[in-house]
């Protein structure tokens, strides 16, 4: 089968070497063929105007080298359940916060490298720089940030100065793996629809403003509810209140502590969150046009979570 040059909606014609064209900036793909005769492989890459892109050979991947900002970008190809075609999605960069020992931060990052999950984290930010989660960053090689600023002191980085340091970092979503502090509305602001929390209770009951920890366990127990876990939700300006994404529901036994159910939900947690890690890289959320988000099945791209 001979290669076959493709584009969407605009131009009928693709070069490809250098990847250019003008007329077309948006979008163009590249069909061949893989080893498989019956499989076509989708190679694309999103052009700005004016802005020249050429391929290059490597090892066991390849690369997209921009020649006007000397950037390199890596793609690597998913499959996409509804075309039977494979699609190349970028890796998306991640963000994680953690104020603790980052068990959540621990589970995505070894989902990284083990491919489930098809992202990289490329930095770590928290309010203590002697946490355990710091510390496994560090030991990682993952860049440490502290924010907020402490008072009285040199150390750490204001809210203007975070929002750039993750652009510099080309941050795709920010995950909040047991962040303690409120986020500031600059960094929402900056990062619209991409910052996400778990929380250990199922949402909207037991959250808000003083429920963290075993402090929520306590009370879900107290109420006399049968079920609790964790839910993940998107991230504004206040505490728990933004749209949820996804929950995960274990029950809650007549003999429970505030110790066992936290374990048993911190168990759902790593789990969960690296679900919906997998689901952000993977450009599987859609919205209902309630405004309600929804998770695309990657087995059936009929059926939503």
């Amino acid at each position: 089968m001979e290669t076959q040059n493709l584009s969407f909606g605009l131009s009928s014609t693709l070069p490809t070497s250098p990847i250019q064209n003008q007329k077309n900036p948006f979008f163009q793909i590249l069909l061949k063929p893989s080893s498989s005769s019956n499989i076509l492989t989708l190679k694309g890459v999103f052009l700005k105007p004016h802005v020249s892109f050429s391929p290059k050979s490597f090892p066991s991947k390849e690369f997209f080298q921009c020649r006007n900002c000397l950037q390199r970008i890596e793609r690597e190809a998913i499959t996409v359940p509804d075309s039977g075609v494979s699609k190349e999605l970028r890796k998306k960069k991640l963000a994680v916060f953690v104020s603790g020992g980052g068990s959540n931060f621990r589970s995505i990052y070894e989902a990284t490298l083990e491919g489930t999950v098809h992202g990289e984290v490329a930095v770590l930010v928290t309010n203590k720089k002697d946490c355990g989660g710091a510390k496994y960053a560090r030991e990682q090689g993952i860049p440490v940030i502290l924010f907020p600023k402490a008072k009285n002191s040199s150390e750490g980085l204001s809210e203007e100065d975070l929002v750039g340091s993750l652009r510099a970092y080309n941050i795709d979503f920010i995950l909040l793996a047991g962040y303690l502090k409120l986020i500031p509305t600059e960094l929402v602001q900056a990062f619209p629809r991409s910052i996400f929390n778990i929380h250990p209770s199922l949402l909207p009951s037991f959250g808000g403003k003083g429920y963290y920890g075993i402090k929520v366990h306590k009370a879900v127990i107290a109420s006399g509810a049968r079920y609790s876990g964790p839910t993940i939700h998107y991230v504004d300006e206040h505490y728990d209140t933004g749209r949820i994404l996804a929950q995960g529901v274990v029950p809650v036994l007549a003999n429970d502590t505030a110790e066992t159910l936290a374990a048993r939900v911190l168990q759902e947690e790593h789990k969960l969150y690296v679900e919906v890690a997998a689901a952000l890289c993977e450009e599987r959320i859609v919205w209902r046009e309630d405004g309600v988000p929804l998770i695309r099945s990657k087995e059936d791209p009929n059926h939503y979570k």
